[in-house]
């Protein structure tokens, strides 16, 4: 038997009783997840920096975000609950008839979170779900196990097991979490581990939410401000430890200004973390040595402008940058996910372009430029999940709008009503009153009631 059916059983009788479709539930749960970010704050900042968060600032904001994205829904939810009407028919709305459509949530939800977001990226899908009105039962990544062991510790604290329950393991528990008709499936990883969730999911016919990443490119045309752009690409490709889905992978950078580029991104990494990154509390650790030793094989040191050096032990890679940089060179093979920013030349936007859609769709781009026909021609004929216009990353800051891949980079998308949605299933009524008939759909049929039927497309 699977050692979660009777877990999957409670959530699902408990969701059965309709408790979880009020308002007044919903809110109680994300005061409930409120109550644990804050009261264990230091506890969650103490274990992110045992795994491998280091960076205080870091360490902060994967408390700082979720809080406000509770407090962002927590705003919003009553008018998103709302009945939304629907445009009728001529003929329908003279007879009386109106149509609304009701969100309701889907059921029994997985989400099953990264290593790089323990909190954040855990987080933000459950408050989706949970005020979308639907049970949670978060999988969080077996590469952080202090930060696991702790946030296990507070759900368990705070929640009733039937609402939020967490589970920790390896490989083997998330097949068993899978193998369960879940009505709702939310994962964040990589594209391999993505499509073995989408087959398991297309098993019970269960809807997915997937968050996967990809090559972001970082473009740098001629009329940009180069010494701005460097700093943003700098530290959007190092920032998390470069472990970030939607960290530029490559900069992309016109030749008339590469040399300016790359001279400007090498100060900007020596502002930001000085001669010593390894021992600059700023500054992230990478997973595990196994990942480092990975992400060094990438480095051609013949390239290297900036970093380079590493200690697999301490789990340490410098922030680098890769100067030239040839589509051909094995670290343009995939997404890199680690502190490493190869610069590439062009000299033809068109051919940025032909080359970048050449790849699988990535999760993010980033445009840096003052000229806005050739920001024009980028965002119309590169198709990517989202991005900044002369800014690095920073776009998942807005709960407003929306977040998520397109085709290899992810199914589907997240973030404040976006997220409320993704979680519900739209479920629309048309309503009629009791005593008017529509007596053109009944036989006998006449050429007046097939010409009738017209009447159904007058809006």
């Amino acid at each position: 038997m699977n050692q979660f059916q009777e877990l999957f059983d409670k959530q699902k009788a408990y969701f059965n009783t309709d408790i979880t479709k009020s308002y007044e539930w919903r809110i109680e749960q994300l005061d409930r997840l409120e109550r644990l970010l804050i009261e264990k704050q230091d506890d969650i900042r103490e274990a992110l920096g045992k795994d491998f968060k280091t960076a205080s600032n870091e360490q902060a904001f994967e408390i700082m975000a979720p809080l406000g994205t509770i407090a962002f829904t927590r705003s919003q939810l009553k008018e998103w609950m709302k009945p939304v009407p629907a445009p009728m028919p001529k003929a329908l709305a003279k007879t009386g008839h109106t149509a609304v459509t009701y969100r309701e949530p889907f059921g029994v939800s997985l989400v099953i979170g990264p290593f790089n977001g323990p909190v954040i990226l855990l987080l933000l899908p459950a408050i989706a779900a949970l005020s979308a009105g639907n049970t949670v039962i978060l999988k969080t990544s077996e590469a952080v196990p202090a930060s696991a062991e702790v946030f296990a510790r507070c759900v368990a604290e705070y929640f009733e097991p039937e609402a939020v329950t967490m589970v920790r393991g390896d490989k083997e528990v998330v097949t068993q979490l899978l193998a369960l008709p879940f009505d709702f499936i939310f994962f964040t990883g990589s594209v391999k581990v993505g499509k073995i969730v989408m087959r398991a999911a297309a098993e019970n016919l269960t809807p997915v939410l997937l968050e996967l990443g990809g090559q972001n490119p970082g473009i740098v045309d001629e009329t940009a401000n180069v010494k701005d752009a460097a700093k943003k690409l700098a530290w959007g490709a190092t920032a998390w430890g470069g472990q970030w889905c939607t960290s530029p992978g490559y900069a992309y950078v016109h030749e008339s200004v590469a040399g300016e580029f790359v001279e400007e991104a090498r100060k900007a990494l020596l502002d930001m973390f000085g001669p010593d990154p390894k021992n600059n509390p700023d500054y992230d650790r990478i997973i595990s040595p196994k990942e480092v030793k990975r992400l060094a094989a990438l480095i051609d040191q013949d390239k290297v402008i900036a970093g380079g050096d590493f200690d697999d032990e301490a789990k340490y890679l410098a922030p680098t940058i890769l100067y030239p940089v040839m589509w051909s060179d094995p670290i343009m093979d995939d997404e890199i996910f680690g502190p490493i920013l190869p610069v590439i030349i062009y000299s033809d936007l068109k051919e940025v372009v032909k080359n970048i859609k050449s790849k699988a769709k990535p999760l993010a781009a980033f445009i840096f430029s003052r000229n806005q026909t050739n920001i024009d021609f980028i965002l119309n004929s590169v198709s990517f999940g989202g991005g900044a216009i002369n800014q690095s990353n920073v776009n998942l800051y807005v709960e407003s709008m929306p977040y998520g891949g397109v085709g290899n980079s992810g199914l589907g998308n997240y973030y404040g009503k976006y997220g409320y949605e993704a979680l519900t299933h739209p479920k629309s009524i048309l309503v009629s009153p009791a005593d008017v008939a529509i007596d053109h759909l009944f036989p006998p049929f006449t050429k007046e009631t097939a010409e009738a039927q017209q009447l159904w497309f007058e809006y």
